[in-house]
């Protein structure tokens, strides 16, 4: 299995790029993944247009979990369970989707084959990033019984 990181825009403070650049590292010893930044919504683009886009950039043999505030609200030790089930039905790469700050678009919604919540509280996108990445390298611990989770 491998992950990709589909979001909009890049991560341009350079300490959430530090942080974002170590937990991927981290993660980087337990599955593969890749990054693919799309480019920012222009001012009249509406959250349909960019979900379309969104969409082009998806595979339809993909596994998504799109991140959005309407989500499964999941403990560290859950979002394991999740990865290890994935894992056991061979899903071959799962695309974590974080959209634009309007949110997801309708079609978006419906493509997802999970919804996860990081938080009640509104989260900038780079801080999701970091947030997420942290998360599953955490969960992989979990996994393997390695004492970072304590």
């Amino acid at each position: 299995m491998r992950f990709r990181f589909l979001w909009i825009g890049k991560t341009k403070n350079k300490n959430w790029r530090a942080l974002q650049d170590d937990y991927l590292q981290r993660l980087s010893h337990f599955v593969k993944f890749e990054i693919t930044e799309m480019r920012e919504s222009a001012a009249h683009e509406t959250k349909f247009g960019e979900g379309n886009r969104i969409l082009g950039n998806l595979n339809q043999s993909s596994f998504v979990c799109l991140l959005d505030v309407k989500g499964s609200e999941i403990n560290s030790h859950q979002l394991a369970e999740k990865i290890e089930n994935w894992q056991n039905r061979s899903q071959k790469e799962v695309v974590f989707v974080i959209c634009g700050q309007d949110g997801a678009s309708s079609a978006v919604v419906e493509r997802a084959d999970y919804s996860l919540s990081l938080s009640r509280l509104t989260l900038t996108h780079e801080m999701a990033r970091v947030v997420l990445i942290e998360q599953l390298y955490r969960a992989y611990t979990i996994i393997k019984g390695f004492p970072y989770q304590k």
